[in-house]
């Protein structure tokens, strides 16, 4: 074990959240309204009394940016939590289908499934991970039948006061970090090195966010709109009409 400096965190992030960001600000211009507006609820809006074309533009597009800003950031994450480990235990990216990271440990081999936060999958999805997991294990002791290989589903927040699922442990937030890195106090100090030029960045992407309501609300409002009100009809048949000619 090599304890990893935070100043190398802090480099390491400096030169690499731009990614995030950039794809964050990518991700917002590549966006047309008819797509979104097709892979929404429209009854939803309905039912929560969006009344002006702008207020519903703002909707879709924050719940678009949280979703996908969720997986940008966990992605970003995800490397940086490699970055740490194979500073610290030179651990590295693994080979196997749904496994992300491979170190060893006190002798023995873990392998990890990194997700951003605790509540990341259904049933079906966590039963994939688990599988993933078996396949990795008899992959691993193929080639050394002695080999004690532990499965560790990471998060990089959050709490699960019960790890041990059985199958694999699930460590989060600060026991995830404190396990990749030997490091207790890791996840508050990567605070500080995460906010690098967040101002900055962020003033950016507000003024072409309001650039994009600007556009999608005259959209919006001239294909929508009839007499100054929302026309919630035209809106569902596009969204959901079989012939949206009719």
């Amino acid at each position: 074990m090599k304890p990893i400096p935070i100043s190398i965190v802090t480099d390491y992030v400096e030169k690499n959240i731009g990614t995030f960001h950039k794809s964050r600000l990518r991700s917002l211009q590549r966006l047309k309204l008819e797509k979104i507006l097709k892979r929404k609820n429209p009854y939803l809006f309905k039912a929560k009394n969006i009344l002006t074309s702008e207020n519903l533009i703002r909707t879709l597009l924050d719940a678009h940016l949280s979703s996908q800003e969720e997986t940008l950031f966990g992605n970003f994450l995800e490397h940086l939590a490699i970055f740490i480990n194979e500073y610290v235990y030179s651990g590295k990216e693994s080979p196997a289908e749904g496994i992300d990271l491979e170190f060893v440990k006190g002798g023995k081999r873990f392998i990890i499934s990194i997700k951003s936060g605790p509540n990341w999958g259904n049933s079906s999805q966590i039963k994939k991970m688990v599988q993933n997991f078996k396949t990795a294990k008899k992959v691993l002791r193929a080639h050394n039948s002695n080999l004690e290989v532990i499965a560790a589903n990471g998060c990089c927040y959050g709490i699960d006061q019960n790890p041990d699922k059985g199958d694999y442990y699930k460590y989060c937030g600060q026991e995830f970090w404190e396990f990749i890195s030997g490091n207790k106090n890791l996840y508050l100090e990567l605070i500080v090195p995460l906010g690098h030029k967040a101002k900055l960045r962020n003033d950016e992407f507000q003024e072409e966010y309001s650039k994009i309501v600007n556009i999608f609300t005259t959209e919006f409002s001239d294909k929508f709109c009839k007499n100054g009100k929302i026309d919630w009809e035209a809106l569902v048949k596009f969204n959901s009409a079989k012939n949206r000619a009719e």
